[in-house]
């Protein structure tokens, strides 16, 4: 159908297409699929169709389990599950071993839209779609008094399904979906991984320009995480390659205005004048692309020890299938194949729950998770099943592997960490002085609550003397009080023109502003663009927020993806001139949990 009527279609499905904010003669048409394989009940004839590699073999490891999502396996086999229409997570053993769970399963918890999970330090975590709620697990693998840990995450939309997994460094990383097919988000954690300390503190934007990625895990031997995103929805059967990325600290992945290797999507349009080729020059393409709307879910490294031993350091991970394709594609688990920690191929490992020739399906797999025994624990969200796969077969066992090693992690999170103030660093050296002032903020005083992040969180009016010779002034407002990130950075500013010698209040928080036209905005400490206001703990001494001014001599060529440290490399050897206001903030009051 013509891209016209798929919107009118769209519209009676009842979905908001987000219309392009300005015309650009694009005029595209694509055939579009709405197809859904009818489900039927996994008989043991339709069972016995599963294409399985030689030696291995499928069996219920549980039944009659509702809308079972993402699994967690805890140190002593316990087997959690979660369950989004149901709202609760279910507990599972085999105390037996006979790889079937012995006893009904017991409720543990309940909460609205209950669906990531996560073990860490004996405690059980569940991401529902705005909130992180922690558990102690008890002997009896029940829950102590369930606590909110985080509240105020941000909304979800279309993808709901929020996910949590712990990084080798023991850091909370949290993916946020977008709440649309393609759309400029207006919360910026929004299409993101997220990444926090256990606590929920010190909550930071790791990756962006992730529509959905629900599958990631860290290579056992590298450490580098790994995770696999949903494609964009309409764009015809083949279109968009579901993405394999390496995902790493700061980078930008491309959606919702670039996909795949580089692919323009015809309809969205950056904000602030920033062009589709722009967007693509700051973004990371995928690394491996595979079957367009398979709808990967949870994704785990190999670290067991009964697979042999040609599986050790491969991934695997659900394909739930798909809905806008015909013929239909996913309803399977497939492998990741590793080379010398890099990947080469994405391949089916277990196929066949799609059946009667593609127009019906016994599963849609969506929880993946590996057995203390090293076997693998699949969730089918459709019928209500934990499907077991084990290997059988005559060839040695892997040896399995230690703990994703903690370096690469640690590396990227202390990037920029331990440094000196901006004006105190010689990529500012100048001889020049000017004079920072604002209308709210006076020098060594209280910053007014409203350009706090925990009220308004709006950019001060700043003003500075002018700098002869000027062709463009820099803001950079680091925090030197902060922890664990010192200084934080709380806001950078380019390419303000060397005719003005002030900005407005309340500036907009986006990569480039329409006013004034051409200003630049890098990515803070929080991971995003633009001015992100003191948001010091609850009972910290008074912060204190340098807001400094630079002269440069040069207008600079720097992405928005660009943070303080490649902002300073640009600038080296380009300032005349220099200065300083610094404000204090402090948060005496505990803001209410959302």
């Amino acid at each position: 159908m013509k891209f016209s009527t798929a919107l009118a279609t769209l519209a009676i499905l009842g979905v908001t297409p987000v219309f392009a904010q300005q015309g650009d003669g694009t005029d595209l048409s694509y055939s579009v699929s709405i197809f859904k394989p009818n489900k039927v009940l996994p008989t043991s004839d339709k069972l016995a169709q599963l294409k399985i590699p030689e030696g291995f073999s499928v069996k219920p490891f549980a039944a009659g389990l509702g809308n079972s999502r993402i699994i967690a396996v805890a140190d002593d086999g316990t087997v959690y599950v979660s369950r989004r229409e149901e709202g609760d997570v279910l507990m599972l053993r085999d105390e037996d071993g006979d790889g079937r769970a012995d006893k009904a399963p017991v409720t543990v918890a309940n909460r609205p839209q209950t669906h990531g999970l996560a073990i860490h330090d004996g405690k059980l975590y569940i991401a529902t779609a705005k909130e992180i709620f922690v558990g102690e697990i008890q002997e009896d693998g029940t829950l102590g008094e369930l606590e909110l840990l985080v509240g105020d995450l941000p909304d979800a939309g279309q993808h709901p399904n929020r996910v949590l997994e712990f990084g080798p460094d023991g850091m909370i990383y949290y993916s946020a979906g977008s709440t649309c097919n393609a759309c400029n988000e207006t919360n910026a954690e929004n299409a993101t991984i997220l990444r926090m300390a256990p606590d929920g503190k010190s909550r930071t934007i790791f990756a962006s320009g992730l529509r959905n990625t629900i599958g990631y895990d860290w290579n056992p031997t590298t450490g580098e995480l790994w995770g696999l995103d949903h494609g964009i929805d309409f764009l015809g059967d083949e279109v968009q390659p579901e993405e394999l990325n390496l995902l790493e600290q700061g980078k930008q992945y491309g959606w919702p205005h670039v996909f795949g290797e580089g692919d323009l999507y015809p309809q969205s349009n950056p904000p602030g004048g920033i062009t589709k080729e722009q967007w693509r020059e700051q973004s990371t393409p995928m690394v491996i692309g595979y079957t367009a709307h398979a709808a990967p879910m949870q994704m785990k490294f190999y670290d067991g020890a009964s697979f042999p031993a040609e599986y050790q350091g491969d991934a695997f991970a659900t394909m739930r299938g798909s809905w806008n394709r015909n013929p239909a594609s996913g309803y399977e688990i497939v492998r990741i194949d590793f080379e010398d920690g890099k990947p080469a191929s994405i391949e089916p490992f277990i196929s066949g729950f799609l059946t009667d020739d593609g127009t019906t399906h016994i599963a849609r797999p969506v929880g993946l998770a590996i057995a203390k025994d090293g076997s693998l624990l699949m969730a089918d969200d459709a019928n209500g099943v934990i499907y077991r796969i084990a290997y059988e077969g005559n060839e040695a066992a892997a040896e399995g592997t230690d703990t994703p090693p903690a370096e690469v992690m640690e590396e990227q999170a202390s990037r920029g960490v331990g440094v000196p103030l901006a004006l105190q660093r010689d990529e500012t050296a100048a001889e020049g002085v000017l004079d920072v002032m604002s209308g709210t903020i006076e020098a060594d005083a209280a910053i007014p609550e409203k350009h706090s992040d925990y009220a308004d969180g709006v950019s001060p009016a700043l003003s500075w003397t002018a700098v002869d010779g000027a062709a463009s002034y820099a803001i950079i407002m680091e925090d030197p009080d902060a922890k664990p990130i010192t200084p934080f950075v709380h806001w950078l500013a380019w390419n303000i023109p060397g005719s003005l010698t002030q900005l407005p209040e309340g500036l907009q928080e986006q990569p480039r502003l329409m006013e004034p036209e051409g200003v630049m905005q890098g990515r803070n400490s929080a991971g995003t663009n633009g001015y992100f206001g003191p948001k010091p703990p609850v009972g910290d001494p008074p912060h204190h927020y340098h807001f400094q001014v630079l002269a440069l001599d040069k207008v600079l060529e720097l992405p928005a993806t660009a943070d303080r440290d490649a902002l300073l490399d640009a600038i080296e050897g380009h300032v005349i001139g220099k200065g300083e206001l610094v404000g204090t903030y402090q948060q005496t009051i505990e803001p209410p949990k959302q």
